[in-house]
């Protein structure tokens, strides 16, 4: 079949290099499918609607971001469209609009995005436009690391050395973009909707240290290159700046994974290899929402432990959300948390492990709080660190 659209839509990959869905949407055009490649990022209601503070880091990072891409594209000679509302039915009103015949994006493996993107292709397919969906936020995904007996691993040692094992560069191969780019619709620029259009306002993070952007990627990226060597060992220490401070571009994809693990794979030293082991929990964590998606909806991962009696005192919890349990290294943990939306990894792990396992209070408690302040929140990610602190 011979299209004349093409439609990109960006949902946690913000950047336009190494872009698995860019490249296949602009490449096959380049081959005479396509007449032009149109771009799209959906602020979500369904997902924004939910969170409750109107100050939030994280919608403020994506705007930035946003911003930063679209002018990437309108420097190109065309434009990232973007809209404010359910993206279930923003992307196939869109694409009729534009008289798309083809939607690409990545992957997401969240429960709630799996249903969003079921529901998309549903309504895409009634009038014959195809939708297609490609891996581009980990290395490996859903059934790629098995045991032998092709089951999920459950246990993290043993995931990693089959992952390192089947790691080469193949995996790791960037997606071109700039040489089909020229396939890129060509458009008038558009404006850009502001936060406060859709109900948000503006935080502290202009004066965090803390870019956003492909170019904050960039940059944190470059610094932490000079310092990885050093991380096996710094990464113990909260007062140094000793991690990467990249969580929150992976988690929106300002960086690329491939390029992360290519950096890290061929530095080849002691700091570099714990680098990439960090990656792999991430990969881990992933697998793991991906066979077990009932996590997702707070059950314990394993099943033994999932009606747990925890005494939850309410005001034990209050402290330690705001970081006044009278335990130093505790509250200097969550005063960081409230008043930047980061948390040193090593404090995340004291810190979830003294509100279960001092306090005695549910580990979904934190969870959430975790998921409401974190600037970096992964589902699965966050949902791994609690369960692994709480020993569930």
């Amino acid at each position: 079949m011979q299209y004349q659209n093409a439609l990109v839509w960006f949902r946690r990959d913000l950047r336009d290099f190494d872009h698995a869905a860019l490249h296949h949407a602009l490449k096959n055009a380049n081959q005479g499918n396509y007449i032009q490649v149109h771009c799209i990022f959906v602020f979500d209601k369904e997902i924004l609607d939910e969170l409750p503070n109107k100050q939030d880091r994280r919608v403020e990072f994506i705007w930035e971001s946003v911003r930063e891409l679209k002018a990437a594209f309108q420097k190109r000679g065309g434009d990232l469209i973007v809209k404010y509302g359910n993206a279930r039915n923003i992307i196939p009103e869109y694409a009729l609009e534009a008289n798309i015949h083809a939607v690409y994006t990545n992957h997401d493996y969240e429960p709630s995005a799996i249903a969003r993107d079921a529901d998309v292709t549903t309504q895409l397919a009634k009038h014959n436009i195809e939708f297609h969906s490609f891996k581009d936020q980990v290395i490996f995904e859903k059934d790629e690391i098995l045991t032998l007996n092709n089951k999920p691993y459950s246990v993290f040692t043993p995931y990693k050395n089959s992952h390192l094992k089947k790691l080469n560069d193949f995996y790791l191969k960037p997606y071109p973009v700039d040489r089909y780019i020229h396939n890129l619709a060509k458009s008038l620029p558009s404006e850009l909707i502001s936060l406060e259009s859709m109900g948000f306002e503006r935080t502290n993070l202009s004066s965090m240290r803390l870019p956003t952007g492909m170019s904050g990627g960039k940059q944190l990226l470059e610094d932490f290159e000079n310092r990885m060597h050093q991380y096996k060992a710094a990464r113990d220490f909260p007062a140094i700046k000793g991690v990467s401070y990249l969580s929150v571009h992976l988690r929106f994809g300002t960086v690329s994974i491939r390029h992360l693990a290519r950096q890290a794979r061929n530095m080849v030293n002691l700091g570099a290899d714990t680098w990439l082991n960090e990656l792999i929990w991430r990969d881990f964590y992933f697998q793991i929402l991906h066979h077990k998606p009932q996590v997702a909806a707070g059950r314990a991962y394993k099943i033994e432990f999932e009606n747990l009696t925890f005494p939850n005192n309410e005001s034990l919890f209050k402290a330690w959300c705001d970081g006044k349990t009278g335990y130093p290294l505790v509250d200097a943990a969550m005063c960081q948390l409230n008043q930047t939306g980061f948390m040193h990894n090593r404090l995340r792990m004291v810190a979830a492990s003294f509100l279960v396992k001092d306090l005695l209070i549910d580990w979904r408690w934190g969870e959430r709080y975790f998921a409401e302040k974190l600037i970096d929140f992964d589902l699965s990610a966050n949902n791994g660190g609690w369960q692994w602190a709480a020993s569930t």
